[in-house]
């Protein structure tokens, strides 16, 4: 009879850390477990398989799972994935084409959120810059020099050049790349500091 809490059968479902057989879906998964289920869905974004927030979701489930069947059901709806430069779908002439286009799907607003964290800080300080001049302009009843420019000009003009650069050099795809991986480590540690938790609460709790 089959487990109606299993996840859907495809056909050879994914083994996280090759353990998990039909029988041992309840016993605890190790750090090493978690972190190949992770690899894995890393590389099934890569491959266009998983959009950026399903591939999000799932890497927070995978560090904070507990058993093997937590994260057997991470990985039951994809095929065994492998690195792209791997893989078995290795694009040939026109199909580098779509190749790109998955890398680029993978982030689809990383050129905006790139663009935003490089001009962030240039708007916010050429606004002050802005506003002491018009309240020194308002209280002394004169239209200094507008020295805002000479911090808006050169700075501006730097930070075109990089936008220019950078886009053409697609840049935002790897800044996204870096900040996702960034995310992964933060999420990794705070559930490894949740496992340690409550690793020493249950001592406690399995006396009372």
């Amino acid at each position: 009879m089959a487990d109606p809490g299993a996840p859907p059968d495809s056909g050879s479902p994914p083994d996280p850390g090759g353990q998990s057989a039909a029988g041992e879906r309840h016993l605890r998964a190790s750090d090493v477990d978690r972190q190949a289920v992770a690899d894995r869905l890393r590389s099934a974004l890569d491959e266009g398989r998983l959009d950026f927030h399903e591939y999000d979701s799932r890497l927070r489930d995978a560090y904070t799972a507990k058993t093997y069947g937590e994260l057997e059901r991470l990985l039951a709806d994809l095929p065994d994935v492998a690195p792209a430069d791997r893989s078995a779908l290795t694009p040939r002439g026109q199909d580098a084409v779509a190749a790109a286009q998955r890398s680029i799907a993978a982030y689809p607003d990383a050129t905006r959120r790139w663009l935003i964290a490089l001009w962030d800080d240039y708007f916010g300080a050429v606004a002050i810059c802005v506003t002491i001049w018009a309240i020194i302009a308002v209280s002394s009843g004169e239209m200094a020099g507008l020295w805002p420019l000479w911090v808006a000009g050169p700075w501006g003009a730097f930070l075109a050049y990089q936008t220019v650069r950078g886009l053409a050099a697609g840049e935002p795809q790897r800044w996204a790349a870096k900040q996702d991986r960034k995310r992964a480590a933060k999420l990794k540690k705070r559930a490894q500091r949740q496992g340690e938790i409550e690793g020493g609460e249950e001592p406690g709790a399995s006396q009372a």
